[in-house]
């Protein structure tokens, strides 16, 4: 889509549509590209032919009418023009009506009627059709014989319905009632539902096939059968690859012969699965689960003892503790039981690009469609925007099909005027990273590695352009500076670009949307002439009064933008952040996603977070590395992993809200070959299992989930309605209500396999664009609902993936050798606290929303143990209740010098000894499958319990005050990773709220070790053994605060905090053994002597 370099700024609703930065020129081409004949009786805009003139439907008059509008005139009306009254003729491609005239030059008698042949065309030119009333297209729908849905009259609507099966052998059909008519779009490019019209194919009677008759009746064995199966054979041997084996036939040279032998293919290299599923080993992975049972087996004697052993002198501590630990049960199988299976994958890019990188034929890869999202460039700084957006122009992908879209919705000028910069930037960065191969294709991160960069280099020129391109970056990064520096004091009347025209984005909650395409368009290559990937800036319409939506509606924003630009069938969302790592981590992604054995059913391949600029010690747990590592492995053993935000390339038809294709399975062949009254018992098993088919058909229609729009179903709403004209509209009203009244878009959502309809000019598709982001398009549509990313929670992400497995997909979760992608996370306490705080409010929200997996979703195609990973990340902040009251039970002990526990007896010494130690060998084999090394995971158990004390508790007070008194928060953008020195962040001490909840239950356990130490010398030795059990809960408590500690204490210049503290801590005890054990007292006590004075 070529736009000149212009920015297109406009809103749908008010009708209006800018372009800026253009000259005099460009203007002027602006207002005679948008300047297209308007029908005078619909107000649509009317298309343009073949020969590259507007349509004309009167000779006499050229009163301006579109083509639908022709034609209902012609087929409803009196057939005549409106302004003339000259009776309408037909022109070519239109259906005849009664009264057309015989005239040879127009008339297509052979083919004027062959729908079945007109639908079973490419889905492209079926969307062409289906645009051709609202696009300027130079199309060939109507020449060509393909029509719309106004184009079918309700005659056409069969009276029976045939068996059709889309391809597929139902089990429920026998094989004697089976059509074979092919169903549309089976030869050329399949669907994932049919177009929203009746399919005249279905107008044909069913044509069973009988064994007595010569296959050559239905043109099987004829001439023109045997030359389809020879060009067939051609093809598949131009297809085949063969690949050289070591020690295989000298080396691998094979003979012509050798290539007609059918065991070949299996043995060719690039027929064999792009990917392969790797089980952890038994010798570690079956201890583990022996484990897992004795754990519940242990907690079952566990829970018996203390439920009958109450402590009545404490009572309430005990019944507290009870309830905590019952609760502590509870959370431990959800969280236990996903991990059952973990697997492992691997990929084979080799084997990609020998499938689909033929050596002097075009690249067969599919095209992707790459997010960025943005909205602060104060929080999220350009420069890190800018490494981002290089990251992913110079991937390791063909260039024509990348297309990146950066979506700033803060609608600000520093973003857009630092793209700009990237632009440019990009021009002589993407081909040195592609002529030296080099990673990571971040600059920033490039030149900061610490490793020798002149290994496995072996280009002269790499040293001299290293250090030239070097230079120009830190120029880049001057300019880059130089606008932030200049965007800290905004003028009084608002920015202004350079052509003089005022910002758009001036005001931030009322502007209109805009559009820029700043790569990709014809003219702009980089310094050594290659063409480049498109890179799009994305600002959506907003205005006073409509719900936004935050990230998740900006992302639905960009999904309509890219099906109208580029609408790849892949998509990936990054965050602003998070650059590409691994220059090919795209094609980790299509080993999955065009898998032809396994890839259809796959909706995501999500990529493990991983973070720079993070302390050695890790301390407060942000590479998370247990959930990536352990819990992610284990989901993706079952239905594969949840979505965690970025890093995570999707299907495109998924997101659309389509259910998972579902494989059938093959006819039974036990009793076709017996007579029905000889086998009794097979037929109650058909009865069984037709009373199992219907079942499963009523779960699939009481699913909440949106459904595809069955032809089928079409059909028989056009038998069975009054209205037949309004029959044929429904389909079209459904994908309106479904998708909104964008019928570019709708018609994007037809093609499974992605593509623009050709022909669509420029001005059409930036005003579709602009309507498509405007504020008011996803009104009384399911956008939010079942169409893209799910609305309701600030966690989008949890959100969405969970409905994408509710309908039938499964997820795949890919480890590269390489991360994949790498982000900078918050190091210093108050910001990460913050940041567990915003997804935990998202986890309360989907629990109180109608969405909660613990009551959504049944009937559909999530399975129990996936279930139970989405109620455990939903539910995990209730948690912070039960964590809270047990870590102030060791105080309360120690204080009131009670205890949780009756005296101890053996056997249930036996039983704590044995939880303790399953508990630990539980972690210990996780660490080992997992490959987690062990400081890795105590962090993330101390930030369990730090996070849980804190920023889990205000999430919940935060989400039951949203739900029950409207109260909303205000969602806040994590800082980015900042120029101040290396972890210079991570002593940055800032005061929040945050802070006090694990503060106190910190200074509750040192009172009470205090407290307890001071009671158990004044009271004597008997004192100690009880004593023991107090402090070890206490100092438990006190251990897992310990980062809290020493982040909340900072970094001194010269004594640190700490010391002091435990200074002070380590005095009072000894002042308290000083007050016990005084020297100057005897042992026997006070003795009284005559001093020698006569005191009278």
């Amino acid at each position: 889509m070529d736009t000149k370099g212009r920015l297109v700024a406009g809103s749908h609703n008010r009708n209006e549509f800018v372009l800026i930065n253009a000259d005099e020129i460009g203007r002027v081409t602006s207002v005679k590209e948008l300047s297209g004949q308007i029908c005078q009786i619909c107000g649509d805009e009317i298309e343009i032919t073949v020969d590259g003139e507007p349509f004309v439907a009167c000779n006499e008059c050229a009163f301006p009418v579109c083509r639908p509008c022709y034609e209902y005139e012609r087929r409803e009306g009196n057939q005549a023009c409106p302004q003339c009254k000259t009776r309408y003729k037909r022109i070519k491609g239109s259906p005849r009506v009664e009264g057309d005239e015989e005239e040879d030059d127009i008339d297509d008698l052979e083919n004027e009627f062959d729908f079945r042949s007109n639908y079973s065309r490419d889905p492209h030119q079926v969307a062409e059709a289906m645009l051709s009333a609202h696009l300027n297209i130079g199309s060939h729908a109507h020449t060509s014989g393909i029509s719309t849905p106004l184009d079918l009259d309700s005659s056409s609507v069969p009276s029976g319905i045939p068996l059709l099966t889309y391809g597929q052998y139902d089990v429920g059909i026998s094989s004697d009632k089976h059509a074979l008519i092919i169903p549309p779009f089976m030869g050329r490019g399949k669907r994932v539902h049919p177009m929203p019209f009746p399919d005249s194919s279905m107008s044909l009677p069913p044509r069973p096939m009988d064994p007595k008759k010569d296959l050559a009746v239905y043109g099987y064995g004829s001439v023109a059968w045997k030359d389809r199966m020879e060009e067939w054979k051609k093809k598949q041997n131009d297809k085949l690859q063969v690949v050289k084996h070591q020690g295989g036939n000298d080396g691998g040279n094979f003979d012509e012969d050798e290539l007609d032998d059918p065991d070949l293919p299996k043995m060719d290299e690039g027929r064999q699965p792009l990917s392969r599923k790797i089980p952890i080993p038994s010798s570690k992975i079956n201890p583990y689960r022996i484990i897992i049972i004795l754990r519940l087996v242990i907690l079952g004697f566990f829970f018996h003892y203390r439920i009958l052993h109450p402590v009545n002198d404490a009572y309430a501590l005990w019944l507290t503790s009870v309830i905590c630990e019952i609760w502590f049960a509870v959370s431990w199988i959800l969280d236990q039981f996903p991990k059952w299976y973990p697997i492992e994958r691997e990929t084979y890019l080799d084997r990609l690009s020998l499938r689909y990188e033929k050596e002097g034929k075009p690249s067969e890869l599919a095209d992707i469609d790459i997010f960025v999202s943005t909205v602060d460039p104060m929080k999220e700084p350009p420069l890190i925007t800018a490494n981002t957006v290089l990251s992913i122009l110079a991937v390791d992908y063909p260039v024509e099909k990348v297309a990146c879209y950066v979506s700033d919705d803060g609608a600000a000028m520093l973003t857009f005027e630092a793209l700009s910069e990237t632009s440019e930037f990009a021009r002589r960065w993407v081909p040195f990273c592609k002529k030296f191969s080099i990673e990571p294709r971040a600059p920033e991160w490039y030149f900061a590695q610490k490793v020798d960069y002149l290994k496995d280099k072996v280009h002269p020129e790499f040293v001299r352009e290293r250090r030239a391109m070097k230079r120009e970056y830190e120029e880049f990064k001057i300019r880059i500076n130089a606008l932030v520096s200049m965007a800290q004091k905004v003028p009084e009347e608002g920015w202004t670009m350079q052509d003089g025209t005022p910002w758009p984005g001036n005001n931030v909650r009322d502007h209109p949307g805009m559009i820029q395409v700043f790569l990709g368009h014809n003219g702009v290559r980089d310094v050594e002439g290659n063409e480049l990937p498109r890179l799009v800036y994305v600002s959506r319409e907003k205005r006073p009064g409509f719900d936004h939506h935050k990230k998740a509606g900006a992302m639905n924003a960009l999904m309509r933008v890219s099906a109208i630009i580029s609408n790849a069938p892949y998509l990936l969302n990054v965050d602003c952040d998070h650059y590409i790592n691994n220059s090919k981590a795209l094609r980790e992604a299509m080993c999955f996603m065009m898998d032809p054995t396994s890839g259809k059913k796959i909706c995501y391949v999500q990529f493990p977070q991983r973070f720079d600029g993070i302390d050695r010690n890790d301390r407060y747990s942000n590479r998370n590395v247990v959930f990536f590592d352990i819990n992610m492995k284990g989901l993706d053993g079952i239905q594969g992993p949840i979505y965690v935000g970025t890093g995570c390339v999707f299907r495109r038809q998924a997101l659309y809200g389509y259910d998972a294709p579902v494989n059938k399975k093959p006819p039974g062949k036990t009793c076709n070959c017996w007579p029905k009254w000889c086998c009794l018992c097979c037929g109650s098993r058909k009865k069984n299992k037709k009373v199992k088919s219907t079942d499963k058909k009523k779960k699939m229609k009481n699913r909440e989930a949106s459904k595809q729009i069955h032809a089928l179903e079409n059909i028989e709403e056009g038998i069975e309605g009054i209205d037949n004209d309004r029959s044929l509209l429904m389909p079209q009203v459904k994908f309106e209500k479904k998708f909104g009244q964008s019928p570019v878009f709708i018609a994007s959502t037809l093609l499974e396999e992605g593509g623009v309809p050709k022909g669509a000019t420029t001005a059409s598709l930036l005003k579709e664009a602009i309507h498509v982001i405007s504020c008011g398009y996803e009104d009384k549509t399911e956008w939010g609902k079942e169409v893209g990313w799910i609305y309701g929670s600030v966690t989008e992400d949890i959100l969405t993936g969970f409905k994408m497995q509710c309908h039938g997909w499964r997820s795949v979760y890919c480890i590269p050798k390489r991360p994949a992608f790498k982000g900078s996370a918050p190091i210093n306490l108050s910001d990460r606290l913050h940041q567990v705080l915003r997804w935990a409010l998202g986890s309360v929200e989907i629990f109180f929303s109608r969405y909660c997996p613990i009551w959504y979703g049944y009937g559909g195609g999530l399975k129990w143990l996936e279930r139970f990973s989405y109620i455990n990340s939903v539910v995990y902040p209730w948690t912070s209740i039960p964590l809270i009251a047990y870590c102030t039970l060791p105080a309360f002990c120690l204080l009131t010098g009670k205890f949780i526990v009756p005296e101890i007896s053996n056997y249930a010494s036996i039983i704590f000894m044995a939880l303790f130690i399953s508990i630990a060998a539980t972690g210990v084999l996780e660490m080992q499958w997992g490959r987690v090394a062990i400081d890795d995971w105590w962090r993330n158990e101390q930030f369990w319990v730090i996070g849980g004390a804190s920023s889990h508790l205000f999430a919940l007070f935060q989400g039951l005050l949203k739900v029950l008194a409207g109260v909303n928060t205000n969602f806040t953008v994590t800082s980015k990773g900042g120029d101040d020195g290396e972890f210079s962040e991570l002593y940055l001490f800032k005061w929040t709220s945050l802070l006090i909840p694990p503060l106190t239950l910190l200074i509750l356990n040192i009172i009470g070790v205090m407290v307890g130490i001071s009671d158990a010398i004044n009271n004597g030795y008997e004192e100690w053994g009880p004593l023991f059990g107090k402090l070890f809960f206490a100092l438990w408590v006190i251990v897992h605060l310990y980062p809290f500690l020493k982040g909340l204490m900072g970094k001194q210049d010269r004594l640190p905090t700490i010391i002091v503290v435990w200074s002070i801590l380590l005095a009072s005890i000894f002042s308290l053994l000083w007050v016990r054990v005084n020297p100057f007292v005897s042992k026997g006590g006070i003795v009284l002597e005559v001093c020698g004075l006569d005191c009278d």
